[in-house]
């Protein structure tokens, strides 16, 4: 019998352990495809062993090596990856330098702290390896652009971990609104988090704006992504205010105090004359995210919320109001539990699907590094207009670093 279109086969049943009772050849629909990629992660922390969880259920490609100035982590990342793909082998190296060239490996994710990124990166590029790099991909405007600069002539893929376009509610935004255009122009938009707090880093770095880059940098960043995405523009300023109003006001590490903030309201206008706010809260007993876009012909409202175990209501919903322009309507986009429960509710999974089709040479839509820039740029720009009271003009802060953009 022949079939005509894409045969279903692989996915979700070559996932499932009911099957494993099978003879390798009598396995059709249920067979796993050998890796064609091999990566090593450096920094195995919870990102890294995510990056590591998602690399393997994603199939195309494997974990190779594995590098990490911490022992615990490097003892954990080992544990949990071993224990969960018996047969695989898994290679510690012992120094920076031999995880990035080794000849075995295609590609190199980087999920270190923020602050360690560009001094990784400019030993990364000497392998010409494949590059995906964790947000932000800088803590600084300068060190973003020269990242830029050291990314513009290299000829691997270069891809930044800016994922949340690839959670459920976001890629059905995204389609919504700036390819079907179902709301019309895009004039305003508005992001809300509210969360619980930074959870423990190695070293308690992400306590620390002069190691984290500040939360709007950390935290942010991935926001500012999307505001910039929906816009369609440039930033053209910024203003924003916020406070450390309950979350490590008292902390201290090696007797230094926290300094970063745990709420803040950021209003972004861009050159087109698109306007947006983002809303955060790090404080919430909850996991809570909203982005509402208007245009000139409807509005967009998106929600994913995570306490869905007590609040009766789904935990993704998208709702498109257009009057009597067109139809209007609700739905609840959503993936496969297992791929949900995998990291960032999907959105690393597939994240890793447009890597390798990127490293496979099919163009995608993951984030280049000059979207990686502006989302930096943006939470930094919300940085310093929180630190003076001022509004802050992209083009006069570029110009004062002597950034041409």
């Amino acid at each position: 019998m022949t079939t005509k279109g894409k045969e279903f086969k692989g996915g979700f049943i070559s996932r499932n352990s009911r099957f494993n009772y099978l003879p390798d050849a009598d396995k059709y629909l249920s067979v796993i495809d050998k890796p064609k990629y091999k990566f090593n992660v450096i920094g195995t922390g919870i990102m890294g062993q995510e990056h590591m969880r998602v690399t393997m259920l994603e199939g195309r490609g494997t974990i190779h090596g594995i590098y990490d100035t911490n022992p615990r982590s490097i003892e954990q990342a080992k544990q949990i990856f071993l224990a969960n793909y018996p047969g695989n082998n898994l290679i510690e190296y012992n120094s920076l330098e031999t995880a990035c060239n080794d000849p075995e490996a295609d590609g190199l994710i980087i999920c270190t702290p923020n602050y360690t990124h560009i001094e990784i990166i400019k030993e990364a590029i000497k392998s010409g390896k494949h590059i995906l790099l964790e947000k932000p991909m800088a803590t600084t405007i300068e060190d973003a652009y020269e990242i830029v600069q050291i990314a513009e002539n290299y000829t691997a893929i270069f891809q930044i971990g800016l994922q949340y376009r690839y959670k459920a509610i976001y890629t059905e935004a995204i389609y919504e609104a700036l390819e079907r255009k179902t709301i019309g122009d895009i004039k305003t938009i508005n992001i809300s988090e509210h969360r619980i707090p930074f959870l423990d880093k190695v070293k308690q770095w992400n306590k620390f704006s002069k190691y984290s880059g500040g939360t709007l940098v950390e935290k942010c960043c991935h926001y500012f992504d999307l505001l910039n995405l929906f816009a369609q523009s440039k930033p053209d300023h910024v203003y924003a205010t916020g406070s450390m109003a309950v979350n490590f006001v008292n902390f201290e590490y090696n007797n230094e105090k926290s300094d970063i903030i745990d709420n803040a309201a950021v209003t972004v206008v861009y050159e087109n004359g698109t306007r947006s706010t983002f809303n955060l809260c790090m404080f919430s007993p909850m996991f809570y995210e909203e982005i509402i876009i208007c245009g000139d012909e409807g509005r967009l409202k998106a929600y994913e919320n995570r306490d869905f175990l007590t609040l009766k209501r789904p935990h993704n919903y998208l709702e498109i109001m257009c009057g009597e322009n067109k139809p209007s309507r609700i739905t609840t986009p959503s993936y496969p539990q297992d791929i949900e429960e995998s990291g960032h509710h999907g959105a690393t999974y597939y994240e890793h699907i447009k890597f390798i089709d990127n490293i496979a040479g099919t163009k995608t839509d993951t984030a280049t590094v000059d979207e990686g820039f502006w989302s930096v740029v943006v939470g930094a720009a919300a940085e310093e207009s929180l630190r003076t009271g001022k509004v802050i003009y992209i083009n006069e802060l570029l110009k004062e670093k002597n950034i041409p953009f």
